[in-house]
């Protein structure tokens, strides 16, 4: 089934293997998408579907050093780069929209932009910068209604923009404590207005979203990613978190969105989600159920045998290996990933990793 074709939506992928996405600090200094990007996903292109790495939709919302936006022409053209090269190998490509919002410095934001969040509380922790190293997060700036409104404008316009650009969709990150998870996760949301103090008012944000940017695109063209037990960046599991998820979840299969993508870190260390709980979870969504977290091809297999998903995401595989899904295929060695140039400026560790051929 791994190597089977899957119609997501309107798209027919080539097999069901989607290459996750994984933050690599690759674009320019005022995230611009380059011609290094467009060769390291046109590497890739042979997963069934390839989700960017995260993207701001908002000057906001860029929070680390040199990872790529979409709010602007230049970005738009940038990325365009990269989707004619996915398309050209064969390949389906939707970008993943990421504002960090408290997960950030003041530092890594363009001039203008503000460090903002539901709370006022800093994220615990540091955060790379290019002009100081470490520091620890910026005090992020409660955002009022208007702010709220406005990051909601912000993500429904870089939607369009991502079609404007050729991607074929986009998937929302509401997942691993950034601007959208930071809503959700009752350790973080400390607001007693709409937004805060309930499951259904710390959905509301994220629900929001979702349905500016189906009446922007198509909710064909929408996926979201969730990560209710994860605990990265201060969140963490708290009480209600399985009920407040299925809601979440009901009503976004409600808008239409073509899929909802599950992160279970448990391989790297954070707590599993319960196998009872996905099951729900999937039960709860009616369309597309992408799963994720450490697997190979044999335990995706099982995974995609037992119906418990649609389609298997795989991480850091895909970094050390653009030809990952051929040498799935055929059983073949994959190249464990250089740890030390994840993050780092230039091709090294990023486009320099064989094919299997080679």
């Amino acid at each position: 089934m791994l190597f089977d074709s899957y119609q997501l939506g309107a798209i027919q992928l080539a097999n069901r293997s989607v290459m996750a996405p994984m933050t690599r600090n690759r674009a320019s200094a005022d995230n611009v998408p380059n011609a290094l990007m467009a060769q390291y996903y046109e590497q890739r292109a042979m997963a069934g579907l390839i989700v960017t790495e995260g993207t701001s939709p908002s000057p906001n919302g860029v929070g680390y050093p040199r990872i790529p936006g979409l709010y602007n022409e230049e970005q738009v053209q940038g990325w365009r780069a990269v989707t004619e090269a996915v398309h050209g190998a064969g390949g389906k490509i939707f970008v993943q929209f990421m504002h960090t919002g408290r997960v950030s410095h003041q530092d890594n934001l363009p001039a203008g932009a503000r460090v903002i969040g539901p709370s006022p509380e800093a994220c615990p922790g540091e955060m790379v910068t290019d002009k100081a190293g470490k520091q620890s997060h910026t005090v992020p700036v409660e955002m009022t209604q208007a702010d709220i409104s406005a990051a909601v404008a912000e993500y429904a316009n870089a939607a369009k923009l991502a079609i404007k650009a050729g991607f074929d969709g986009i998937e929302l990150h509401a997942a691993n404590g950034y601007l959208m998870e930071q809503f959700l996760n009752a350790n973080v949301n400390q607001r007693t207005d709409g937004y805060g103090g309930s499951a259904d008012k710390r959905n509301r944000f994220t629900l929001e979203v979702a349905q500016a940017c189906v009446n922007a695109i198509g909710a064909e063209r929408v996926g979201i990613r969730i990560s209710p037990y994860g605990v990265f960046n201060g969140t963490g599991a708290f009480d209600g978190v399985e009920e407040q998820f299925l809601s979440l979840a009901s009503k976004l299969s409600d808008l239409g969105l073509v899929y909802l993508h599950l992160v279970d870190h448990s391989a790297m260390g954070a707590p599993p989600v319960p196998a009872d709980f996905k099951k729900k979870l999937r039960a709860a969504f009616a369309r597309t159920f992408i799963a994720v977290g450490g697997m190979d091809a044999e335990s995706a297999e099982k995974v995609l045998q037992a119906k418990e998903a649609d389609l298997i995401a795989f991480g850091r595989p895909f970094i050390s290996n653009p030809d990952l899904v051929a040498r799935m295929k055929a059983g073949a060695t994959v190249n464990a990933p250089d740890m030390a140039t994840l993050y780092t400026p230039g091709k090294k560790g990023y486009t320099d990793y064989p094919a299997m051929a080679a």
